[in-house]
């Protein structure tokens, strides 16, 4: 083989290289926890995502625990998940993770049956639907 046709070869197999690269890390790119629904977060599952208003934003905590997340079940991450955009991950009090959204933990409400519900809206007046 001459040495004209080596170049070129190099040439593609770095860029096929490269290629297979980005696709990996495209790949790799977990998809947000949720998504937008009527103008509310909804979980992957499709039903409507809460904020409660005791939980401090930022704190990396969640106040809900026992028979409050029972009633408001925690969005919850993997043990691999890492924070991504607006979204983080904090740890709760029995050490499993949770999602948040700008620093407020995300929840679901036992009560709503069907994407689309929101009757845990206003709950108490410290409970909020979950907006992007």
């Amino acid at each position: 083989m001459s040495f004209a046709f080596q170049k070129p070869a190099r040439k593609f197999a770095w860029a096929l290289t490269l290629g297979v690269a980005l696709l990996g890390a495209c790949a790799s790119m977990a998809p947000a926890p949720a998504s937008v629904a009527d103008g509310v977060l909804v979980g992957p599952n499709g039903m409507t995502l809460y904020t409660f208003d005791k939980d401090a934003a930022d704190s990396g905590k969640s106040v809900c625990n026992g028979p409050c997340a029972t009633n408001w079940p925690p969005l919850m991450a993997a043990e691999s998940d890492k924070s991504t955009g607006a979204y983080s991950v904090i740890t709760r009090d029995d050490g499993k993770k949770q999602w948040a959204i700008k620093g407020k933990p995300l929840y679901y409400w036992a009560k709503d049956t069907k994407p689309g519900d929101k009757t845990g809206d206003g709950f108490n007046k410290v409970w909020q639907v979950a907006k992007p």
